[in-house]
């Protein structure tokens, strides 16, 4: 699992994003103004105190758990050998506990959180340069590379650029299934890929029962593959052993045409009329008597 982008893409903030963050900003002024008042307090997801204000919230967690975080950090780094290990298991629980609360409270200095939550999902992210489809490259040549090296079965690209279609043949070419995720309804990767979703239907759920059926048939597929019957002439010979047994007996016979003159007869008599003539009755009683 694998992503790639720019530093731009990384550092760019969505413009709903930028609207959420502008409307908790104005709602954090009206609190603290006692204008309006949250109906439910503001919970710390890490010591489980409460708070009348978002924004009391906020300092508390940088205050105290965002510096106890830092010196975990610190700690682990500066270790060596055996003791960082058990200062890892040690700690994991704890800032573990701490990226999950800090992602609704704290406001991500650059960009919107993008490459922790991909971390977070599991996938190694990679930066490239700010150069245009340097991102592309990069996610291209990592496929070729997996494919080359046979290091999965199926290939899921989520994406909507066109420029992978390339690559997908080149998958389907090598008999490897293809999953593409993307916004578009009918793009050009859906219509070469074996399957294609929207990012709605993963988000509703009909994208994971989907796709027990769309890996029903694959399956299947492969069974009635490996059930197919193709003609293997070394496989013929080694289960019969009939190699040569007609060609062998045809050379050695002699047709030198030598016989008594009978069949020459024969054959000119009865390619004696046209093709298309059919026998009358007349003439089947005069071959009778003949």
């Amino acid at each position: 699992m694998v992503a790639y982008a720019n530093q731009h893409s990384f550092s760019y903030v969505p413009k709903a994003v930028r609207e959420q963050r502008r409307e908790r900003k104005l709602l954090n002024q009206l609190e603290n103004k006692g204008v309006i008042k949250s109906i439910d307090p503001y919970v710390c997801k890490v010591c489980g105190r409460r708070f009348y204000t978002n924004e009391k919230l906020v300092n508390h967690f940088k205050q105290i758990h965002e510096r106890e975080h830092q010196k975990r950090v610190n700690q682990i780094e500066s270790a060596r050998g055996s003791r960082r290990v058990k200062l890892v298991v040690k700690y994991s629980m704890k800032m573990e506990k701490y990226k999950n609360a800090a992602r609704e409270v704290l406001t991500p200095k650059v960009g919107y959180g993008l490459a922790d939550e991909l971390k977070r999902a599991g996938f190694w992210v990679g930066t490239v340069s700010n150069r245009p489809q340097a991102a592309d490259v990069a996610l291209r040549d990592h496929m070729v590379d997996v494919m080359d090296k046979r290091k999965a079965e199926c290939l899921m690209l989520v994406s909507d650029d066109s420029d992978f279609v390339g690559v997908l043949k080149e998958a389907k070419l090598r008999c490897l299934k293809t999953v593409v995720v993307g916004d578009a309804d009918d793009g050009a990767l859906k219509r070469v890929a074996d399957a294609g979703f929207s990012w709605t239907e993963i988000l509703k759920g009909k994208a994971k029962k989907e796709a027990v059926s769309v890996v029903g048939k694959w399956k299947d597929r492969v069974i009635l593959k490996k059930l197919e019957w193709t003609y293997d002439p070394e496989v013929e010979r080694k289960l019969y052993g009939s190699e040569g047994m007609f060609d062998d007996e045809s050379e050695d016979l002699d047709f030198d045409g030598s016989d008594d003159g009978n069949s020459s007869d024969y054959i000119h008599k009865e390619d004696s009329g046209a093709w298309w003539e059919l026998d009358t009755e007349s003439d089947a009683d005069s071959s009778k008597s003949q």
